[in-house]
C-alpha cells in the first residue's frame, strides 16, 4: 500500500516547490501526474517549463486531467507519483459533468476521492497529491464559484482522512498537520 502525502497551501504558497522536494528525496523512479489542461498560450509555455525542469531530474510526466485512479492504476513502474493537482482535477471533472448535463456534487467529488484513495492502496512507494486550500479566502460571489470552493473543499477532505501525511505550506514554510 503506498503511503499517501497531500500537500496544501493557498496559491504561490510553495507547496508544488515543498511537494517536488519531498518527491525527489524518496527512492525510485518518479513520475509527475498533470491534471491541468493546456487552455491557452501561457499555460502551454508553464507546462513546458515544468517538463523541462522536471525531465533534468528523470521525470516521467503522465497527463490526465479527469481519470485520476485509472492513471494512477497503469503507473507502472514507477514508486513515487507526484500528482499536481487535485483543484484543477476538481474543476475538470466539473466541466465534464457540465459537457454530460450533469452537476457535479460534493458525494459524487467525495466517491472519486475515494476512488483515488482506492488505486493509491493497490500501489506501493508513495503517491503525493498538491491541492490548493480554497476555503480561506473570500466567499466567492457567485453560485459557480461557491460550488466549485465547496467540492474542492470536499476532496481535500476526503483525500486527507485517507492521507498518512497532510502538510499545509504557507510563505514557503511546511507546517505538518498529520503524520510524520
Amino acid at each position: 500500500m503506498a503511503r499517501v502525502i497531500l500537500v496544501t497551501g493557498g496559491c504561490r504558497s510553495g507547496k508544488s516547490a515543498h511537494a517536488l522536494k519531498l518527491a525527489e528525496s524518496l527512492p525510485g523512479r518518479r513520475a509527475f501526474l498533470a491534471t491541468c489542461p493546456v487552455a491557452d498560450e501561457e499555460m502551454r509555455q508553464r507546462i513546458l517549463r515544468h517538463q523541462r525542469a522536471r525531465a533534468a531530474a528523470n521525470w516521467q510526466t503522465l497527463e490526465e486531467p479527469v481519470r485520476l485512479a485509472e492513471a494512477l492504476a497503469s503507473a507502472e513502474g514507477v514508486e513515487v507519483v507526484l500528482v499536481d493537482c487535485l483543484t484543477l482535477w476538481v474543476s475538470n471533472l466539473m466541466y465534464q459533468a457540465e459537457q454530460l448535463g450533469r452537476e457535479m456534487d460534493e458525494d459524487a467529488v467525495a466517491e472519486r476521492s475515494r476512488e483515488v484513495l482506492s488505486a493509491c492502496h493497490k500501489r506501493d512507494g508513495a503517491v503525493l497529491f498538491v491541492t490548493n486550500e480554497v476555503g480561506l479566502g473570500v466567499v466567492p460571489e457567485n453560485a459557480l464559484g461557491r460550488r466549485f470552493r465547496d467540492l474542492v473543499g470536499r476532496c481535500n477532505q476526503t483525500i486527507a482522512a485517507g492521507a498518512d501525511t497532510v502538510t499545509l505550506v504557507t510563505c514557503g514554510v511546511p507546517l505538518t498537520l498529520k503524520g510524520e
